[in-house]
């Protein structure tokens, strides 16, 4: 298993918190950061539906797009028209922070969502 899988594992059950960047509350970005070891940027709008401004912060963040998805790498999704989300799939499905269930959580499986892209660690 990957150690980012493993870091977003761990943190499975921390409370969903829009811009959270710890154990106290987490959202997509926050998870994210935390499992890949990277900076969260301040200044992101996934709720905009803007892809290229996502993927651009995620470049600055030293990821790098590829064609299929590892354990441990990040899923940019697009649950709804003007909204993205990040999750890191964990080769048998995603850990991602769900707002609607108010935590983070290991979900099995394919994304409900389209998958926009896959991102991995430079």
């Amino acid at each position: 298993m990957s150690a980012a899988v493993e870091r977003a594992r761990a943190m499975i059950g921390v409370p969903f918190r829009l811009h959270g960047r710890s154990r106290a509350g987490l959202d997509c970005v926050g998870l994210a950061a935390l499992a890949l070891g990277r900076e969260a940027p301040g200044d992101y709008g996934l709720r905009s539906g803007d892809v290229a401004r996502a993927e651009g912060w995620l470049r600055a963040a030293g990821l790098r797009p590829v064609a299929q998805g590892r354990p441990g790498d990040l899923a940019l999704a697009r649950p709804g028209p003007l909204q993205l989300h990040l999750m890191i799939g964990t080769g048998a499905g995603f850990v991602h922070a769900h707002a609607g269930l108010g935590r983070v959580v290991e979900m099995p499986g394919v994304s409900p969502w389209p998958i926009l892209g896959w991102w991995a660690v430079e």
